[in-house]
């Protein structure tokens, strides 16, 4: 059965669609309007081995919060809804990412509950003309429509490049993990008999 859903969430300051499938080879289709999050958006996919393609319109005029946050939010959607019942799958996922200088930890756990603590630095406020704030936007906006706990630690690193990429990477590979099928787990991985 195909893990993959498809979401479109319009409101007066965004028109966005986000399509993923879980099993896919990390192909992506990405157009936000912004190009460094595409770049982020890219590294999910490829190291998360996710199809994702995303399409957004938004009042990029004012600024892009609206737009990073409202792309989290559909991403989490698609992503919770191509989960399903979350039967036989890990559930828990981590990686750690260097990149030159930088050293970037992400933990997650597919557990119904949304959290995110999120430990991540930057030295400068924009990469070229991405506020950096607003990646905290996006996965929080992601968590709460994913039903993730999101643990996200820069554990090192002076670029502000370097230190997004390595967060975007782990991120991808401890989603990876988390969702892959454990081929002995035949049940929800809960002593609840959900998530």
């Amino acid at each position: 059965m195909a893990r993959s859903a498809t979401v479109q969430r319009d409101t007066l300051e965004t028109r966005i669609q986000v399509s993923v499938n879980l099993d896919g080879s990390g192909n992506a289709r990405l157009a936000s309007g912004l190009p460094f999050l595409d770049h982020m958006l890219d590294q999910i996919a490829r190291h998360g081995l996710i199809d994702l393609d995303i399409a957004a319109q938004g009042d990029l005029q004012i600024d892009a919060h609206h737009t990073v946050e409202d792309i989290g939010i559909t991403l989490g959607q698609a992503v919770r809804q191509a989960l399903g019942d979350k039967r036989g799958i890990r559930r828990y996922g981590h990686a750690y990412v260097p990149l030159d200088e930088a050293l970037s930890r992400v933990v997650l756990d597919c557990s119904g509950r949304p959290g995110l603590e999120y430990a991540v630095e930057f030295h400068r406020a924009r990469i070229g003309d991405f506020d950096v704030d607003l990646f905290r936007e996006f996965f929080q906006g992601f968590v709460n429509h994913a039903l993730i706990t999101l643990h996200i630690d820069a554990l090192r690193g002076r670029n502000a490049h370097h230190i997004a990429e390595t967060v975007f990477k782990a991120f991808g590979r401890a989603l990876r993990m988390a969702v892959e099928f454990d081929p002995r787990m035949t049940d929800i991985p809960s002593t609840k008999g959900s998530l």
